[in-house]
């Protein structure tokens, strides 16, 4: 069953301005699992189960949906109208019974940081703890989208060449597009190696806006694709 969320409506998506990237070179946080955690609720039949916070995010793109743990770990982030995607990446991760989401109307840490990070401090969001399923490789691609900062961009093919996997391009690509954490685990920061503008999840007008939020220049008109 998925769970409906209703907000108000949201501005326009173009921005009133051009941020430009925070100054700070911090690493991010990174990827982690914690293992043995409390938040595994064990059930009448003994299997487990995971509890997770939702909250609807208002944002100038859209209203988006937060998902994090009892520690305050981000699990997932996407828009509210991709929420069937958030479900399906949920399950793939943690199993169809494996996890709760509880509709939550408190303030995470994580949902301030990304307050922040729209109106301008692009950085912040290097401050989020997260924690993810997948496999061993998707989380190394994961990680890897991580230690690009705002401002810059890559292609898939450096992407894979960051991870020494040269010839892996669409794999990473693939793991690119599994991603179940948006914005934070920057995905949009990937482009093709012409600098057009690629795919993008949330599609391609919150992809842009993104990158010239965090003050990648990008020609007038969207690369045709």
């Amino acid at each position: 069953m998925f769970l409906a969320i209703r907000l108000s409506p949201t501005a326009a998506l173009s921005p009133n301005r051009r941020s430009r990237p925070n100054s700070r070179q911090e690493m991010p946080a990174p990827l982690e699992r914690r293992e043995g955690s409390p938040l595994a609720r064990k059930t009448k039949n003994g299997s487990t189960v995971l509890i997770l916070r939702v909250e609807g995010v208002p944002t100038v793109l859209g209203d988006m949906l937060v998902v994090t743990d009892e520690h305050g770990a981000l699990r997932a982030l996407d828009w509210l109208n991709f929420e069937d995607r958030m479900h399906r990446l949920l399950r793939l991760h943690y199993g169809a019974g494996g996890f709760r989401l509880v509709k939550t109307s408190d303030q995470s840490t994580a949902r301030q940081t990304l307050d922040r990070y729209f109106a301008g401090d692009v950085g912040a969001i290097d401050e989020i703890p997260v924690e993810t399923g997948g496999t061993p490789f998707q989380r190394e691609v994961w990680s890897a989208l991580r230690k690009i900062p705002a401002g810059r961009t890559t292609s898939y093919g450096l992407l894979a060449t960051t991870i020494d996997r040269p010839k892996a391009i669409r794999a990473v690509g693939m793991a690119n597009g599994s991603n179940p954490v948006g914005i934070v685990v920057p995905c949009h920061r990937v482009i093709g190696k012409d600098s057009s503008l690629t795919g993008y999840g949330g599609g391609l007008e919150r992809k842009r806006w993104l990158l010239e939020h965090e003050g990648v220049l990008l020609p007038t008109q969207p690369a045709a694709l």
